[in-house]
């Protein structure tokens, strides 16, 4: 059961994320619904860590098991509900990303699907890459990767126009 939570009008999620990196580029998700793309990654099922879930998403969306080489972010974010399930409500999600340990020969495939039924697809991206991404903050700080744990807090409460964070 994932970790969704109902919370009045709103929902809490909580998220883990991958950070695949390959020759200057990292790996993101996109879907036939949406105009931007997001990070490999998904909800925190109930029982296991963050950790887990990583792993365990990867392989869903990418058809290869990778190891976690470390937490890179904890990111905090308020945004509004694009999904089937969740149009129109405020989702506050805590998202955990980590760095993967990718392989040389990783040729990821994707076959998974995104909330409602939404056929996913991946994409390389570089931080020129003028796509609207979610997470934002990879376009900058993936360029020079750092050792600790950066925490980012993103609200949109304010701009109820975009989904994820600015």
């Amino acid at each position: 059961m994932d970790m969704t939570v109902s919370c009045g009008e709103g929902i809490i999620n909580i998220r883990a994320g991958a950070i695949i990196l390959k020759n200057g580029r990292f790996l993101m998700v996109g879907n036939d619904r949406n105009t931007y793309l997001y990070s490999v990654g998904g909800r925190v099922q109930f029982g296991e860590t963050a950790e887990e879930a990583v792993v365990r998403e990867v392989l869903e969306e990418t058809g290869v098991r990778m190891e976690v080489d470390r937490l890179g972010f904890v990111h905090e974010n308020y945004f509004p509900g694009d999904a089937p399930s969740n149009s129109g409500r405020l989702i506050y999600e805590i998202s955990f990303f980590f760095y993967m340990k990718t392989p040389d020969d990783f040729e990821p495939l994707c076959e998974s699907l995104a909330d409602g039924n939404a056929r996913e697809f991946l994409k390389w991206v570089t931080p020129e890459d003028q796509a609207v991404m979610y997470p934002s903050f990879f376009r900058t700080e993936l360029q020079h990767p750092v050792r600790e744990i950066r925490h980012f807090v993103t609200d949109e409460r304010m701009n109820r126009g975009n989904p994820g964070e600015s």
